[in-house]
């Protein structure tokens, strides 16, 4: 078993993770408000961290597309809280876009026992990483974002390893400038959170900054792939309640229909694109279908022609 440790104690204490907070020295003797207020500001510490990364939460954006414009597809890699937060953007993605299950999928180092439980020692085993992501499937023309706070957990730096072989394109997220990780991978992300309000507890300050750039990446990459139109989720699947109101709203807001007949509307296509097709081109559902499905599922697209008149010649004839 292959593994990648710190040579020394003293390497991996002088992380920016797990380095003493002077501003928290004293935390157990303040007051509950004072205690909360700590934590807050903490949290500004960590927003203020992302900004600095934005050109490169930008670029990490362009090139997942380009690789999911080319049937590839989004890997998030990660032990503890990292792999955790990877999983739950992955999982957000198909009740949200809906998106296939394996487009965006997380990777945790102990598998899903691993959500609940601490599974802490298989993130010392480097081929670990590799193994996972054979077991997935992974591949060479798909992405991965390696996800480690301190940049230089071996589970994710044997995949990133391994990505890198296949020609993948490769990510790496962490929070110390300058890590094992943001050297292996091709694109680096490293929002440098610090000191943590409780020494080395990476699920604070940079567990809120790694939540805030993978909630960049899938949202920017659905945005790029025409999952939404202007703000709104268009792709959304009616199969609830709230959704089912979501969906008539949105349609309503974008064709100019009121509420009742936006319901209705939306029941007939059976999905808010076609029904919003339907309305701004005066076609039926099966033209619809097919022009949407032509325009590789980008409304935007789809819609196009609306201001050249062919929406309204083909209104004219279906009438």
């Amino acid at each position: 078993m292959m593994t990648c440790v710190p040579s020394t104690m003293t390497e991996l204490s002088q992380l920016l993770t797990e380095t003493r907070n002077p501003a928290t020295e004293n935390l157990d003797q303040l007051t509950t408000s004072d205690l909360v207020r700590a934590f807050h500001a903490a949290d500004y510490e960590a927003v203020a961290a992302v900004d600095s990364e934005l050109g490169r939460i930008a670029d990490a954006v362009d090139a997942i597309v380009a690789r999911l414009e080319k049937g590839g597809k989004l890997y998030y890699l990660g032990a503890g809280t990292s792999g955790r937060l990877g999983v739950l953007d992955a999982s957000e993605c198909p009740p949200t876009y809906n998106t296939p299950p394996e487009l965006v999928q997380g990777v945790i180092a102990g598998g899903d026992t691993a959500l609940r439980r601490a599974i802490e020692h298989i993130e010392d085993d480097e081929s670990q990483g590799r193994r996972d992501l054979e077991t997935y499937g992974f591949s060479g023309r798909d992405a991965l974002v390696g996800i480690t706070a301190s940049g230089r957990t071996p589970y994710v730096l044997g995949g990133v390893k391994y990505a890198r072989e296949l020609g993948a394109l490769t990510i790496g997220l962490s929070c110390v400038p300058g890590s094992l990780l943001a050297q292996a991978a091709e694109l680096a992300i490293t929002p440098a959170t610090g000191p943590e309000p409780v020494t080395g507890s990476t699920r604070m300050k940079a567990g809120t900054a790694t939540k805030l750039v993978l909630n960049m990446l899938s949202t920017g990459t659905m945005v790029r792939l025409g999952y939404v139109y202007g703000n709104l989720m268009v792709n959304v699947q009616p199969t609830n309640l709230k959704l089912r109101d979501r969906a008539a709203r949105i349609v309503a807001a974008i064709t100019g229909l009121d509420y009742s007949a936006a319901v209705t509307l939306t029941n007939v296509a059976g999905s808010v694109e076609t029904a919003i097709i339907m309305a701004k081109l005066g076609v039926d559902r099966e033209p619809a279908e097919q022009r949407l499905q032509e325009a590789g599922g980008r409304l935007r697209t789809a819609l196009g022609n609306l201001e050249t008149g062919e929406g309204r010649d083909r209104s004219e004839q279906s009438a």
